[in-house]
């Protein structure tokens, strides 16, 4: 259940720098998931103390390209962020021993 209420993280400079300031780490997550899912499925899958969920629904935008054959036009579906805040001394490593 925890795979399928987070898709993947967000790894920006942004949420590095939120990771590194107030320990905090961002997730593309399932639109129709709850922030008591959410806070559930990142203690199951990554073994760490949640302390808070936000969330956010960021909106569709419109994307235009020129190519050979003429000016295309399309858009970026919207999608469910949340940003977790993780207790203090924990830490959520994406990378493993890469």
């Amino acid at each position: 259940m925890a795979k399928r209420v987070l898709i993947k993280p967000i790894i920006s400079e942004k949420s590095e720098m939120l990771t590194e300031a107030v320990n905090q780490y961002s997730f593309v997550v399932d639109k129709k998931a709850t922030k008591g899912q959410i806070k559930n499925a990142v203690e199951e899958l990554y073994e760490v103390k949640v302390k808070g969920v936000n969330t956010l629904i960021m909106p569709s935008r419109s994307k235009n390209r020129n190519t050979k054959r003429g000016f295309i036009r399309g858009s970026v579906p919207s999608f469910k962020k949340a940003v977790v805040t993780v207790a203090e001394g924990e830490v959520i490593d994406f990378f493993g021993d890469v």
